[in-house]
């Protein structure tokens, strides 16, 4: 136990002095230190030592893993508990430490409160530090609970960080940044929706200036939480500075009684000295490392909302799967309207059975066709959600998730004209279980797009706050979904992206970014999710000429390009397309194919250049020896000869052959078309060295407001 132990992985050092009995200090968490003997280790915390006795604070100036008050902490405890109704301060005495590899795990106990901490911090695949932690009531059964206010893991940062990036939004312009100066003090942003909501924090970014893409020190956090939470950073003056976060309570939510154990939700921590590129990078990498990571080629997908709504037809369903196939589409998905008199969204969630007025002979000949044509079959549903007028709520009106001393005469706020379905009840949860599973085999549904149309309020449960027992449930009835059925995917899809965190990514395969299918809306929407998703885990649709949520008006080849950026697919009736746009979208379909091996697998950088009008995006390889950039305008650009475009992450010995793949269709420019660019319209493209494409990079085109191109890079020595 009297160790300082040093982890390290992937240009990443955690440094962790676990020396006398109280709990573990972080002594260092960023750059990698090196190989360090034991005496550099010690030499290192004689370095970060504040001072030595006689002193003004007869206490250790680095924090612990949990630090509180005891400790001279005056910023947010890292923990607090409450006793009978009173504030209980726990004194951790350390039991064990155990160092292994990338990890390191350590107990304590708290004789005072009869309680056992267990704290695990691993260097996960890129350098991600993923935090793990739990808290157990030791006491007998006469003990008293104790009550979890908060637990929140947390990790120092350099106090040279300048500037806090978080995220903000609303319904179709979800992820958008927000970078202020660091806050002083003790802070917290909070999410109080029962899901993290369209304008969740998402992220902290701790970061020394504004943070750029390429270059510059970052420090990141995420809570990997699918309900209410709390992101957190401390400025103390005369302390360390601190990011982290955890789940949010509701007084009384989360009690322990003797023997039980809360698991904090999952947090992970980004370090990277090279701009956001740096901390995506390490994201995706832990996250691809996954086990349940989606191993296989991302489908291409058509979803059927915005070809026919609630409208559905069974000949011109079939006939829209027809389409689909001979298009390229991989994966046809039913969306809302199936299930009986879905006509609207005022009606039948929780009814989980098929509309026989609409499907008389059923969804088995739809679906069975869809196979036959070599798709696979996707089916949508809304478990957590109940309408009141539904078979379900008129049997159980009891099983609403709503404050219950009103529900006799006034069941809370519709949202949507819909409400939650207690899914912490063991029997709604069997009976939705039941239901999407039988469906499930009987159809031989491939995926399901699962939706959540609405934030929860005055949620309760057993006379208590019923967020964290909902989210709980939630996350255990898709488990048990697809323990069920190996092979089901499932898409995270909550009104578009109102939760597209890493928690509910613990069970689904990918999430939909945004209800939104304006390309230019999209350009951002998908840019910032890919901060923390990878592109493959990111629905991205080509949606019809006018977008549904803004009625702009934009070219099928920047449709096509947005989407390229993702898990791609088509959200458009496309049997009312004209010969060309069925031309053109079998040509992307088979673009799709060819490049998702490079998109769905490389790392996504994005070049830095100063015209705000620019949004360009690379995926460049493992090995650098292809790459994919989309080059793209949302507005006019400013200077009439446009910036040069510098490529990273090529290899300067190598020379690569560039090629415009105009499959999309024509893009429109200026008076500015510099000769590779009609050169790389040839099979033949342009051969450039990967030091001129990275060190000085090539003239882009002046592009037209909404236009992109798509270019393909491959090693050609």
């Amino acid at each position: 136990m009297n160790d300082l132990i040093h982890l390290r992985r992937a240009h990443v050092s955690l440094v962790i002095d676990a020396r006398g009995g109280a709990l573990p200090r972080v002594l260092h968490w960023g750059a990698d230190l090196g190989a360090l003997t034991a005496a550099d280790l010690n030499a290192l915390s004689t370095a970060l030592d504040r001072q030595t006795p006689p002193g003004t604070l007869d206490a250790p100036w680095q924090l612990t893993t949990l630090p509180d008050e005891s400790e001279g902490w005056s910023g947010r405890p890292g923990i607090q508990l409450r006793r009978a109704g009173r504030l209980h301060r726990p004194r951790w005495a350390l039991d064990s430490i155990h160092a292994e590899g990338d990890a390191i795990e350590f107990t304590a106990t708290d004789p005072d409160g009869a309680l056992l901490l267990t704290q695990r911090v691993t260097l996960g695949a890129g350098g991600l530090a993923l935090v793990d932690a739990s808290v157990r009531h030791l006491g007998g059964a006469d003990a008293v609970p104790v009550e979890v206010a908060w637990f929140e893991p947390t990790l120092p940062v350099s106090t040279t960080v300048s500037h806090l990036t978080t995220f903000d939004g609303r319904w179709t312009r979800e992820k958008r940044p927000v970078t202020t100066a660091f806050p002083v003090g003790a802070v917290s942003r909070q999410s109080r929706r029962g899901r993290p909501g369209h304008d969740a924090a998402t992220m902290l970014l701790a970061s020394e200036g504004e943070p750029r893409w390429q270059h510059g020190r970052i420090w990141a956090s995420h809570v990997a939480w699918s309900g209410d939470t709390t992101n957190r950073t401390d400025r103390i003056t005369d302390s360390a500075t601190l990011i982290g976060g955890g789940e949010l309570f509701r007084p009384g939510e989360l009690v322990l009684d003797p023997g039980d154990e809360y698991r904090a939700p999952r947090v992970v921590f980004a370090y990277a000295d090279d701009g956001m590129d740096g901390i995506a990078a390490q994201v995706h990498t832990w996250v691809r490392s996954r086990p349940t990571h989606p191993r296989s080629d991302r489908p291409f997908t058509l979803n059927t909302w915005e070809a026919v709504y609630f409208d559905q037809d069974p000949v011109r369903l079939l006939a829209l799967a027809e389409r689909a196939a001979a298009v390229g589409v991989e994966r046809f998905v039913l969306d809302d309207g199936w299930f009986p008199h879905r006509r609207d969204d005022t009606t039948s969630l929780g009814d989980w059975v098929v509309d026989e007025a609409v499907w008389p002979q059923g969804l088995a000949p739809l679906a069975d066709r869809v196979h036959e044509l070599g798709m696979q079959f996707g089916l949508w549903f809304e478990p957590e959600m109940i309408s009141l007028d539904s078979d379900l709520a008129r049997t159980h009106p009891d099983w609403l998730l709503h404050d219950p001393h009103h529900l006799d005469h006034d069941p809370g706020l519709s949202w949507r004209t819909q409400y939650v379905l207690d899914l912490a009840n063991p029997d709604a949860y069997a009976r939705v279980l039941g239901q999407i599973s039988a469906l499930v085999a009987d159809l031989g549904i491939d995926y399901i797009k699962w939706d959540h149309n609405r934030d929860l309020v005055e949620s309760e449960h057993d006379g208590i706050p019923g967020t964290h027992a909902q989210t709980a449930a939630v996350l255990r009835l898709i488990g048990a979904l697809k323990e069920r059925h190996p092979g089901l995917e499932i898409e995270s899809c909550s009104s578009g992206g109102a939760r597209t965190d890493l928690g509910i990514l613990q069970v689904t395969d990918r999430v939909w970014a945004s209800d939104s299918n304006d390309p230019v809306e999209r350009q951002d929407i998908q840019r910032w999710t890919g901060l923390l998703l990878p592109p493959e885990l990111v629905g991205a649709h080509v949606g019809p000429t006018e977008s549904h949520s803004s009625a702009r008006v934009t070219a099928l080849s920047y449709r096509m390009a947005t989407s390229l950026l993702g898990s791609a697919g088509l959200e458009w009736d496309i049997l009312a397309c004209d010969d060309d746009e069925t031309a053109a979208i079998t040509r992307f379909s088979a673009l799709y194919r060819e490049l998702r091996p490079i998109v769905h697998t490389g790392r996504v950088v994005h070049p830095e250049l100063r015209d705000p009008a620019w949004r360009v995006t690379g995926h460049v390889a493992a090995d650098a020896a292809s790459a994919v950039i989309v080059v793209a305008t949302v507005s006019s650009l400013e200077d009439a000869r446009a910036e040069r475009l510098r490529i990273p992450g090529l290899d300067p010995q190598r020379r690569y052959r560039l090629r415009v793949r105009d499959e999309i269709g024509e893009t429109k420019m200026g008076w500015v078309v510099p000769p590779w660019v009609t050169d790389g319209m040839t099979p033949a493209g342009s051969v450039l060295p990967g030091s001129v494409l990275g060190g000085v990079g090539i003239q882009l085109p002046t592009l037209w407001p909404c236009q992109a191109l798509v270019l393909h890079l491959v090693a050609v020595d």
